[in-house]
């Protein structure tokens, strides 16, 4: 269970995690718990505690992105950050405004940066916390729930290889098609 929430945290709000496996580790956590053979932790708690780490988490980025925030727009792309990544999340930010906050939880890479964004553009921490609460809360329960009912179906516990298999490739399509579209745009200029 440690590991989960140390995942969702570093998902949530440090800049390494955008490549961690958010939905589709809540998802299969859920159906672990309704499994009982590997966490025998109730729904509740589970929930109440993915919660947790995800707030805590985008907490994290938002203090990161306060102080350090506008030397990460004129940092180079490396190997692990792309400049990229931290544009999207700005636009996204700039789109949707306070709403953003939980609107990228369900929205992998945006997930991980909107939080860093939000700092870094001086977003009123009330507001913010109000958004991350809402944000993190909905994510890490609705997901784990989700995951918690579906597992309790027969056909899911027959076959739940194959579904989290399928959950994976869900999770990665996004990003799939984003590159493709990069790509794309790369080719035309």
């Amino acid at each position: 269970m440690i590991g989960i929430l140390a995942i969702v945290f570093a998902e949530s709000g440090l800049l390494i995690g955008f490549f961690l496996p958010g939905d589709s580790l809540l998802f299969t956590t859920g159906l672990l718990v309704a499994d009982g053979r590997y966490l025998h932790q109730p729904l509740w708690l589970v929930c109440l505690l993915v919660s947790v780490a995800a707030v805590a988490g985008d907490q994290f980025g938002y203090l990161f992105g306060r102080r350090v925030g506008p030397a990460l727009f004129r940092r180079p792309n490396s190997r692990l950050f792309k400049q990229e990544h931290l544009t999207k999340a700005q636009g996204f930010f700039a789109k949707y405004g306070a709403r953003s906050i939980v609107l990228a939880r369900f929205v992998p890479i945006v997930r991980t940066f909107t939080p860093i964004v939000a700092g870094a553009s001086g977003m009123h921490y009330r507001t913010f916390v109000l958004y991350n609460v809402i944000g993190g809360t909905l994510w890490g329960t609705g997901v784990t729930v989700l995951g918690y009912f579906l597992g309790q179906i027969a056909f899911v516990k027959s076959n739940i290889e194959f579904i989290l298999i399928g959950i994976v490739v869900v999770s990665v399509l996004p990003i799939a098609v984003e590159l493709l579209r990069a790509r794309a745009r790369s080719r035309q200029r």
